[in-house]
């Protein structure tokens, strides 16, 4: 599977390649969420930011303020990587 890259630009305008781990939709909250990871980055730490499907390949990403989206943002996560390891697992 080809990995999705996106660039971010971080808070001193360095861009970084990120590798898009998923992305989902709440209802709950009306918005579209993206789940990343710096490429190359061995610290393995996650991050997420809501985006507008509509924007394309050049649409911003927005913060995520509210402490009621992160925890959705970390309950998807949490079960989108027990999934995965579900998979790697019954495939060994």
């Amino acid at each position: 599977m080809d990995e999705e890259i996106l660039v971010v630009t971080d808070e001193d305008g360095k861009e970084l390649e990120c590798v898009i781990i998923m992305t989902f939709e709440s209802e709950e909250f009306d918005k579209n969420y993206v789940v990343y990871q710096v490429k190359g980055d061995e610290t393995g730490e996650f991050f997420a930011a809501s985006f507008n499907p509509e924007d394309g390949n050049e649409g911003q990403l927005m913060q995520i303020e509210a402490d009621e989206e992160w925890d959705l943002v970390e309950e998807v996560l949490e079960n989108f990587l027990e999934d995965e390891e579900e998979k790697e697992q019954k495939q060994n």
